[in-house]
């Protein structure tokens, strides 16, 4: 008989400890769900856009393969990071991660062609831009004519007045009376 009774008791304990757990549990869950209304928040990144870049040669229309493609994220006027891409076969490179309604600095970096950058407003959700790449031209000297220059250095037209440094010329005869 007292092995009914102990056996009754053993089963009685079991069962609110049971009971006990899953209270324990479920308050320690409701005090979890507590403690993030006052933590931190969980805050949506924005949208992102789809950028594809092409990089073909000016001459003839081809793909540049392996050019570097540089994206500066600019964010209030201040670069927030740089990322480097490369073309592949096609000329062509993609990124995804810069978000809609900020600002991009793309730099495209090639051998044998002239460094193009340039800023973009990144206002869409995928974005399409072709870059031809022109071959280096003749590199500018001060000793040739530019007649396409419209102020200082040689080429610039003579100014109207004796510098401010320089006093006037005096006349070599005196004027008659």
């Amino acid at each position: 008989m007292q092995c009914r009774s102990f056996h009754r008791l053993t089963v009685a304990v079991a069962v609110f400890g049971l009971i006990a757990t899953t209270l324990a549990v479920g308050l320690a869950a409701g005090a979890q769900d507590a403690g993030n209304r006052r933590g931190r928040k969980f805050k949506m990144p924005p949208p992102t856009a789809r950028i594809e870049v092409t990089v073909l040669r000016d001459s003839n229309g081809k793909p540049i393969v392996n050019a570097s493609v540089v994206f500066h994220s600019i964010e209030d006027g201040v670069a927030k990071g740089n990322m480097e891409l490369k073309t592949n076969d096609d000329g062509k490179t993609v990124i995804d991660i810069l978000p809609i309604g900020g600002f991009m600095r793309m730099q495209i970096i090639a051998k044998g062609f002239q460094t193009f950058g340039d800023d973009y407003k990144i206002d869409k959700d995928t974005m399409t831009i072709e870059v031809r790449m022109k071959r280096p031209g003749e590199l500018y000297s001060i000793y040739k004519p530019h007649p396409e220059a419209s102020e200082g250095g040689k080429d610039a037209a003579p100014p109207a007045s004796a510098p401010a440094d320089k006093p006037a010329a005096q006349p070599s005869q005196t004027q008659p009376k």
